[in-house]
């Protein structure tokens, strides 16, 4: 795979190289320059497929050997899966938080500590991992990476803008994890994270590489579950499907269009957001315009500035039109996420997280206005994860996965920052100076 900045000013590069330097030097994001529709590995696929196996044949597709044997490589990558399960009529919530940090990004984060891992080893290479996150992306991560060899991972967080569990998450681990609490708003955390990646002095210091879906090794990996559901629904007489998606950043949007552009069969795409609703709003009016982002429930899709929107946009041609034939936006409110998830506790006995609850929601808008295909959620986030706003929102308390309950009990520590990249700087430099990629 070949891959070129969305800012079209920097030289193409491997996939290997745009893993490890997360975003291009001109500022852009990498996107493949060739989008190979592999349609004919996919219709071989069924419901017999395990989620390795499925994965295998989208690496083989569209990275070829670069990882060396692609089922040996999903089979030590990927010890978990997704499960479909449905929740009212027409609805099926596409779980993803069954791996270690309980959420979707789980499958990016492991993807990309593998293949970082193996590639390090092979040029006796390390790197530094800086990432930012608004709660799930920074728990993936660090639970991904912890003790791989020849990495370190520095995570930024706003102050009191994720979840108790999800900061737990974030700063208990030690090791070569390490956590910074930026007194600020996760769009403070990623301009910080961009301007550290544009020092070119910085960089030449310290081996920087990111783990934010701004990084091309988040994005493919998060088409593998999308072709697994497609699957599944397929085994299961399903002729046509859209996929609902709770959506912040946008990579795990950008990362289903891609599986689409790879030749994955699928109606339309719904981007669900809460009252950050930069992307619907551009969908309805043409005019995109980032600000800065809201505080809601559903914390972890709190972005105004959505870094994926420039892959959506190379992916359209800059096209709103053809964007909008293949994506409808929906926004829902903290009042209508909390009913949504009191609703359907109460009458489905289903407990939902925020995030996802806004995706359900979605569904349900599309199926009412005479959308008739099945409408498959992405689960984000185990509701364990937010027990707070699941014990506003119905009175009861989830239980918790044995994995989640352990880390609550845990003492944790992050280095608290201004939201000032020359703070950054001074962090990074003073830590990793000198270490060699």
């Amino acid at each position: 795979m070949r891959l070129r900045s969305t800012n079209n000013n920097s030289p193409e590069v491997s996939f290997a190289e745009a893993l490890f330097q997360g975003l291009a030097p001109d500022g852009g994001l990498y996107m493949p320059i060739a989008l190979p529709n592999i349609f004919d590995r996919l219709e071989k696929l069924d419901g017999g497929n395990d989620f390795p196996a499925v994965a295998a044949q989208i690496i083989e597709g569209v990275l070829g050997d670069e990882l060396g044997n692609a089922l040996d490589f999903t089979r030590q990558t990927f010890p978990f899966a997704p499960a479909l399960v449905r929740v009212s009529e027409g609805i099926q919530v596409l779980e993803l938080w069954h791996g270690p940090s309980s959420a979707f990004k789980d499958y990016g984060a492991s993807f990309l500590a593998a293949a970082m891992e193996r590639l390090l080893q092979d040029r006796n290479q390390r790197a530094i991992i800086l990432t930012a996150t608004s709660g799930d992306t920074g728990s993936a991560v660090a639970q991904a990476f912890y003790g791989r060899e020849n990495i370190d991972v520095v995570i930024l967080f706003p102050e009191g803008r994720v979840s108790p569990l999800q900061e737990k998450q974030l700063t208990t681990l030690g090791g070569n994890i390490h956590a910074l609490q930026v007194k600020g708003a996760f769009d403070d955390c990623q301009r910080m994270v961009k301007e550290a990646f544009m020092d070119k002095q910085l960089c030449q210091q310290v081996p920087l590489t990111s783990a934010n879906s701004i990084n091309i090794g988040r994005l493919v990996p998060q088409s593998f579950y999308y072709v697994y559901a497609w699957a599944q629904l397929r085994a299961a007489g399903v002729s046509e499907c859209s996929f609902v998606v709770p959506s912040g950043n946008f990579g795990n949007l950008t990362a289903g269009v891609l599986a689409w552009k790879w030749g994955l069969p699928v109606k339309g795409f719904v981007a669900a957001t809460n009252v950050n609703d930069v992307v619907p709003e551009y969908l309805k009016t043409a005019q995109y315009n980032p600000r800065e982002s809201v505080a809601t429930y559903s914390n972890a899709m709190d972005v105004g500035t959505p870094s994926n929107f420039d892959r959506l946009q190379a992916i359209f041609g800059g096209s709103c039109e053809e964007m909008k034939n293949m994506i409808a936006g929906e926004v829902v409110t903290d009042e209508q996420t909390l009913q949504t998830m009191q609703r359907y506790y109460q009458e489905h006995k289903v407990f939902l997280d925020p995030h996802t609850a806004v995706g359900v929601l979605a569904a349900e808008r599309r199926r009412a206005s005479g959308d008739k295909s099945e409408m498959i959620v992405l689960g984000t986030a185990h509701p364990g994860k937010f027990l707070e706003v699941v014990k506003e929102a119905t009175g009861v308390l989830p239980d918790l996965p044995e994995r989640l309950a352990a880390v609550l009990e845990k003492k944790g520590h992050a280095d608290p920052i201004f939201p000032d990249v020359a703070d950054l700087r001074a962090y990074l430099l003073e830590k990793f100076a000198g270490q060699v990629i």
